[in-house]
């Protein structure tokens, strides 16, 4: 797409602290990052998010995800990672061309990608699985 920031860096229009680039794909650095090494992993052909990429483009994104953080864990020192991956607006996603992100994490970051756990209803748990396990 003409207009997609990500596919302009995707191609190498805007230049980016690339960290790792094959043909498919291009890891890069975070511009606004959550904690120092923070990077993006983004597909070379736009798709806005997972929903549209054929399931081969999702297993390499998330087999290179593996391969930088296992490389990057030994480079940063870091303490552990969170592999982000949002879809839609209501879910943070504010760049509309699928992409993961490589969150390094250090103990006492106050990163904030926690949650507080909620509870499984009963009720919530029947309503699921009856419609989900239609779907399959």
């Amino acid at each position: 797409m003409s207009d997609c920031l990500f596919c302009k860096i995707a191609a190498g229009e805007i230049p980016s602290a690339t960290i790792y680039e094959d043909e498919e794909f291009r890891v890069f650095l975070d511009l606004g990052p959550a904690t120092k090494g923070h990077a993006l992993i983004v597909p070379k052909t736009h798709a806005a998010n997972l929903y549209e990429l054929p399931d081969e483009v999702v297993a390499k994104a998330f087999i290179l995800a593996k391969k930088m953080i296992t490389a990057m864990t030994k480079v940063l020192g870091c303490d552990g990672y969170n592999i982000v991956q949002n879809n839609g607006e209501a879910a943070g996603q504010t760049v509309h061309h699928f992409h993961i992100h490589l969150i390094p994490r250090y103990e006492g970051d106050n990163a904030g990608i926690l949650w507080t756990p909620g509870t499984l209803s009963d009720e919530d748990k029947e309503d699921i699985l009856a419609k989900v396990q239609g779907v399959f």
